[in-house]
């Protein structure tokens, strides 16, 4: 969770460089400003929101954090996100715009590399959502819920249904329901996945 302007920092350098977002030539200037990326679009007013309603809650910044808000809830809509913020550590990457939804009591740790139609939530009444480590590859369709835990290292399949807790990293969980299927060096799939 942000907590001062220095993490609010780290999180936006680790998320561009998570979603590869280069700004550092006069021509990836040039193409940011005409055709921006909409999800890093995205990704910078969530930390952004993030920072001010946790580091700067009080006196006038109260109405920012409001504008900030209608500006975040607008963005989501456009994008098909329904993602509360305080929910991912740093390095985030959303690979594609398109349905994602996730319930406000889940925690995902760093690095986590997102695709679309993913839906993450509490079950069966619970308010408690999954909870899932650092280095976590969630594939398109993936849905997780539950009061559970995914470990670190770990790389959801495709279209799996996730509704128990697994204990072993570097592992491959999918299926109906999630099973695990074998090991797998997760750097390089969050790299290039």
């Amino acid at each position: 969770m942000i907590k001062n302007k220095a993490d609010y920092i780290e999180y936006l350098n680790r998320d561009r460089i998570a979603l590869e977002v280069n700004n550092d030539s006069l021509s990836s200037k040039i193409k940011n400003l005409f055709f921006p990326n909409p999800v890093w679009r995205f990704q910078r007013l969530m930390r952004k929101l993030e920072y001010y309603t946790n580091c700067k809650n009080k006196g006038l910044y109260k109405i920012y954090i409001l504008y900030l808000k209608y500006k975040y809830r607008s963005i989501s809509i456009k994008l098909n996100f329904s993602i509360p913020i305080n929910i991912f550590g740093p390095g985030l990457s959303i690979v594609h715009y398109g349905t994602i939804i996730i319930n406000y009591t889940t925690k995902i740790g760093a690095n986590c590399r997102m695709h679309a139609c993913v839906n993450i939530g509490a079950s069966g009444g619970e308010i408690q959502g999954p909870i899932l480590g650092d280095n976590v590859y969630i594939a398109p369709g993936a849905k997780i819920f539950g009061n559970i835990r995914i470990p670190n290292n770990t790389a959801i399949g495709a279209n799996s249904v996730v509704n128990k807790s697994f204990e072993k990293e570097h592992t491959i969980i999918a299926g109906i329901p999630a099973k695990e299927l074998g090991s797998i060096d997760i750097k390089k799939l969050i790299r290039h996945g």
